[in-house]
């Protein structure tokens, strides 16, 4: 593993949807290092949450990297839209289109990066092929779908050996994980391998007043 200090990508799945902006805001002067936007269309996964407009009006509150992971299927037809309300990063799954070598060169022909995320139930090899082409490789350690869920330890030696592949191409993968992420995990998917740490619950609870000390506990551990 790399010595570059890990990243905290809070989920605004977590926040308090009546005040989106001023929480995007809140968490980004917190010391977010991105802004992480689940991205749910009730098809590909049980939940449905925001598109590219809400994207768009959150944009002018941070000028954080916005890491947008898109749980839908088809993929394709909505990355364009995202790049353009202001994405930063674009993840998608292998199982949302069937030509994922041509979504993710699509996506960095916007000028973007790209991700490539693996549910529980995906084969590691689903990313192999692909990986001279994307920025991040993003671990699911819950089903996608729903917050608030608990960790899956199986994840653990997924992320070790994903890793070890990623080290292997010599290119600076950024290896993120998401689901369940607290104080009592994050330090094990980090001592596994991952420099992104996507957490929802744990960065937004507590209200404003909070967010600092949540992501200090979570560097801290």
């Amino acid at each position: 593993m790399d010595s570059r200090p890990v990243k905290l990508a809070p989920s605004i799945l977590a926040a308090d949807f009546a005040r989106l902006g001023e929480e995007v805001a809140a968490i980004d002067a917190a010391g977010a290092d991105w802004i992480h936007v689940d991205v749910m269309d009730n098809h590909f996964v049980p939940n449905l949450t925001v598109g590219p407009m809400v994207v768009k009006a959150l944009r002018p509150f941070s000028a954080k990297p916005f890491d947008v992971h898109l749980m839908v299927s088809p993929a394709d037809a909505l990355v364009e839209a995202f790049a353009e309300a202001g994405a930063d990063i674009l993840s998608v799954h292998p199982e949302a289109g069937p030509h994922l070598h041509r979504t993710l060169g699509r996506i960095r022909a916007l000028g973007k990066r790209a991700g490539v995320v693996l549910n529980p139930g995906t084969p590691l090899a689903a990313v192999e092929p692909v990986l001279d082409l994307v920025d991040l490789v993003l671990v699911m350690s819950v089903n996608p779908g729903f917050g608030g869920q608990a960790f899956l330890e199986s994840a653990l030696p997924r992320i070790a050996e994903l890793r070890r592949r990623i080290d292997s191409t010599g290119r600076p993968i950024e290896l993120e994980v998401d689901g369940g992420i607290d104080q009592e995990t994050g330090p094990r998917v980090v001592a596994a391998g991952a420099s992104v740490l996507v957490a929802g619950t744990a960065s937004f609870r507590g209200g404003p007043g909070a967010y600092r000390a949540n992501l200090e506990a979570l560097r801290a551990a």
